[in-house]
């Protein structure tokens, strides 16, 4: 693909071949010393890929690393195939029909090897197989096996591979690469000749339409967006398959032998043959250390060797930023360089009649007209077959303007870009200077595309591709391509945000309200719509800074809010959304929303209704663009109890009632809904719990445990369990009745833990004749109701079992926590904190670890032996990150004052959640 260097080999062939040959003398004519060839070359492979890999991690050169393993390859096939025919089948007076040429195909082909990737090779023969062609190349491939190769084969005359090469792209994409190791020279160029005159002569169009069609396809198996935070160096969007498409299409459409010869096709300007030899470098530094750290054909970058590799390649630590994010920010930047290489082909690909217009969907034609319509508005502007492009290619230089303006066209026009527009865009960046960013018109053009209602993230994302937004919005430019390592986000930052922007849209106009209909319904009342858009561009944008970046965004969003013509007042707003978008989100998953101080102290923060609306709009969004399965109903009824629950305080409507008046309210609407049961057990009933309960569960549950209470004094039990799915919040809502004792909670999450089941909240009452009334809330897991009945059933009877005493719970959580495998990419410190100031009437435990199985059995085990009641659990995970919160008193039912008891307190939950092998935080204890 790359013109060869100049390589320094990694094993000496000529003097290999003689050490061979002295074998086979000693051996003598008749004896073949297959196994002590065989040991030598296995000690050759060894030493040779030891060689490589010193290499690579001295020089960090990636294609010299894959052509050096391709070359010494090439080494091993030359060798024994002349050993094969030269001692083991050596033919006297050999026929026409005894002679094979050995040619390299696929990736090999290209002269390029990764570390554990498969060898490719095709056995070309002039006629039919002979028994001697047969016996050569079985005894190659054995060889090749028994060196620990995977090699994958095909035997062929040249009259075949012209017919397969017509009639399967595969085969013929494989011997576009084809390339001569050793053999029947002549037979391989009769191929080669047949090849270009029988199967790609007029088949251009056809081959790249084949070609762009297999990328596109590939992407969706890989996902879409090139900024997945595991990325597939290989396979993914803007790995090393796109540029060998592009190697593919320009090898076969203009002929070219090499990349560099499309400079002198005017394809590319030197500088983006340059990139396109550094990204290709780049990738494949980054797969041969892959291969070598994983010791097989791995291509996905996991978290578990991000930070190896980015040691290996020698990334050094940034304030606010580790090596391993700032290797995946070159990363994605070269991805998103590979993104940009292929529009500038697909131009020149469309500039020489390759491609057809899209309208044509993908049918074959020869030539084009090309169709032009200018715009009257902005004659600067045409649409030249159905997409969007330029008049001339002076117009950025002439008024930078235009580099915003074109964007807006194409949002108010829903247009796509044509492949010469975005071309010229990319080559254009020089003109984004300070009198742009400063330039009313264009600051206005902006944000017009930003709050547009209807392709907003599209048009945002060809912005962010070209390096407009990036260098338009300087701060945004800092978050382009920047992961954070951690398993909850499933993009980089600024594909995130893009992806905020665009479900923010899909709010607006109300698709999708199913999944969050407060949100769909708040939006109709906000005020000012464009604030609460520019906020969520702006949530993200102080990453990877050493401070706090919901405050360092504030500061940021001060400074642009009025270059974007906001007032101070609506700047005032902007800054205080960004500041505060986590602040609901965390409040909703990690606290009681039963506790008045909870409702009270959150709307202080907030202060209005605008604000309110606005952060729970913001907070969907956000959560719902962090990545695929992290928004559930459950993360929506939270979000929606908060501001249910936050509104009144806000409107000057809470209730004046007292205590006791709220707990004789809800005792008679109970009393009410009781039907059948006589006025004597209605007034039992109500005596059995303390005020707590009364004022904290809602009536559908209260009406759940009374009937489940009465079923279990009639059976003369004092243990049950009952369950039910909710199918909109996607969970599962386990209560156990038991006696209560102080390690009631930690034996149900015990018996959770075994069945591998997430609790993601709990609730504990206790009664007032010594029952516990325990509500478990799960993740749902299956999609069907029946399915998930069973399963809680299942879990129900573990729980029952366990509370009996009929089943051991370490051995059963030893046994869950062996079956998963731990990730050993993250160390994270344990945090425990201890707060007395966030409720009235309980004291309030957090602590933050690395998740693993069995942890909230170990955490409530410990809670249990230092003898403190836990009223509420609120069990929430963000990734590899479980952030768990307990509401507890101690025996006498106070908060927990002593200095030295929350000491204690601390120093043995930091142990509990320790004991997974993370490490213990110097804060913590």
């Amino acid at each position: 693909m790359t013109k060869t260097p100049d390589i320094t080999p990694l094993i000496d062939e000529a003097a290999l071949r003689s050490q061979i040959k002295r074998m086979c003398k000693a051996s003598g004519p008749d004896v073949d010393p297959r196994a002590d060839i065989l040991g030598v070359l296995k000690q050759t492979n060894l030493e040779g890929r030891a060689k490589a890999r010193a290499l690579l991690a001295a020089d960090r050169n990636g294609i010299g690393c894959a052509i050096r393993l391709s070359q010494m390859m090439d080494s091993f096939i030359r060798i024994i195939y002349d050993h094969a025919v030269s001692h083991v089948f050596k033919v006297t007076n050999a026929s026409s029909s005894e002679r094979m040429s050995i040619a390299a195909v696929g990736g090999y082909g290209r002269g390029t090897l990764a570390p554990a990737s498969d060898i490719d090779l095709l056995f070309l023969l002039p006629y039919k197989q002979t028994p001697w062609g047969e016996s050569v190349v079985e005894y190659l491939l054995y060889f090749l096996w028994d060196l620990g190769f995977k090699v994958g084969h095909a035997t062929r005359r040249v009259d075949e591979c012209v017919r397969l090469a017509r009639s399967d792209m595969t085969i013929r994409t494989a011997m576009l690469e084809a390339r001569w190791i050793w053999g029947d020279k002549a037979l391989y160029g009769d191929m080669l000749q047949r090849f270009q005159a029988e199967v790609v002569r007029g088949t251009g169009p056809e081959f790249i339409l084949a070609k762009l069609a297999e990328r596109d396809e590939r992407h969706r198996r890989q996902g879409t967006s090139r900024y997945l935070v595991e990325p597939n160096v290989k396979e993914g969007k803007g790995g090393l398959r796109d540029l060998h498409t592009l190697f593919w299409i320009s090898k076969y459409f203009y002929e070219t032998s090499t990349t560099d010869e499309l400079v002198k096709h005017g394809v590319f300007s030197r500088k983006e043959l340059t990139r396109f030899h550094k990204c290709e470098d780049f990738l494949w530094a980054v797969r041969c250390n892959l291969h070598f750290v994983t010791n097989r054909a791995d291509d996905r970058l996991g978290f578990d060797n991000q930070r190896e590799i980015a040691n290996l390649l020698g990334y050094q630590s940034h304030p606010g930023l580790e090596p391993v994010e700032r290797f995946m920010k070159h990363y994605f930047l070269v991805a998103k360089d590979v993104g940009d290489l292929t529009r500038i082909f697909c131009a020149a690909l469309e500039e020489n009649h390759a491609k057809p217009m899209p309208m044509l969907d993908r049918v074959l034609r020869h030539t084009l007209r090309r169709r032009k319509k200018s715009l009257p508005e902005t004659p600067q502007f045409v649409i030249e077959n159905d997409r969007l492009s330029v008049a001339d290619e002076t117009i950025f230089e002439k008024d930078p303007v235009n580099l915003l303006r074109i964007f807006a066209v194409a949002d108010k026009s829903n247009l796509d870009f044509h492949p010469d527009a975005l071309k010229l865009i990319t080559r254009s960046l020089r003109h984004i200077d300070g009198d742009l960013r400063d330039n009313e018109e264009a600051n206005q053009l902006f944000l017009d595309v930003l709050t547009s209602k209807k392709h907003a993230e599209t048009v945002l994302r060809s912005m962010n591709e070209t390096g407009v937004l990036g260098r338009f919005v300087a701060d945004f430019g800092k978050v382009v391509a920047m992961m954070q390592f951690n398993m909850y986000h499933h993009y980089t930052v600024d594909e995130h945000t893009l992806r905020a922007i665009g479900l923010l849209a899909q709010v607006e106009r109300g698709e999708g309200g199913n999944d969050h209909p407060l949100a769909t319904e708040l939006f109709r009342h906000v005020q000012n719509r464009k604030v609460l858009y520019f906020a969520l561009f702006l949530h993200d944008i102080a990453k990877g800074r050493p401070e706090d970046h919901s405050i360092a965004g504030a500061r940021i969003a001060r400074r642009l809010g009025p270059r974007f013509g906001f007032s101070a007042n609506e700047t005032d707003q902007i800054a205080w959304l960004v500041e505060q978008h986590l602040t609901m989100s965390i409040i909703a998953q990690s606290r009681d929303l039963s506790d008045r101080k909870t409702i009270r102290d959150f709307a202080a923060v907030v202060q209005t209704i605008d604000r309110l609306r606005m952060l729970l709009i913001l907070t969907v969004a956000d959560i719902r663009a962090v990545g695929p399965g992290v928004w559930n109903g459950w993360k929506g009824q939270l979000l929606r109890t908060l501001y249910y629950e936050t509104e009144p305080f806000l409107l000057g409507g809470h209730s004046q009632l007292s205590r006791d008046q709220r707990v004789a309210s809800a005792k008679s609407e109970l009393a009410a809904q009781l039907s059948g049961w006589s006025g004597e057990e209605v007034e039992t009933y109500l005596k059995r719990h303390y005020a707590p309960y009364w004022l904290r569960v809602d009536l559908p549950e209260k009406l759940l445990h009374a009937e489940l209470l009465k079923r279990t004094d009639a059976e003369g039990r004092r243990l049950a369990t009952s369950f039910r799915t909710k199918k909109f919040e996607a969970i599962t809502e386990l209560v156990v009745v038991a006696p209560d004792h102080p390690r009631l909670l930690s034996t149900i999450t015990g018996a959770c833990a075994a069945s591998g089941v997430n609790i993601v909240d709990a609730q504990i009452y206790t009664t007032t004749d010594g029952l516990a009334l325990d509500t478990i809330l799960i993740n749902r897991e299956f999609p069907e109701d029946a399915d998930e009945l069973r399963r809680a059933e299942r879990i129900c009877k573990l729980i029952e079992a366990t509370l009996e005493g009929r089943e051991e719970l370490p051995e059963m959580i030893a046994r869950r926590v062996a079956q998963k495998k731990l990730s050993k990419a993250f160390v994270l410190p344990t945090e425990v904190t201890f707060d007395n100031t966030i409720s009235d009437k309980f004291s309030v435990v957090e602590v933050s670890c690395l998740d693993r199985p069995g942890l909230l059995y170990d955490i409530t085990t410990t809670l249990s032996d230092l003898n403190l009641n836990i009223a509420s659990a609120h069990i929430a995970t963000f990734g590899e990150r479980a952030v768990d919160v307990f509401y507890v008193t101690d025996l006498t039912n106070l908060k927990v004052h002593s200095g030295q008891k929350q000491a204690s307190i601390r120093r043995r939950l930091t142990q509990a959640a320790a004991e997974a092998g993370d490490a213990p935080s110097k804060k913590a204890g």
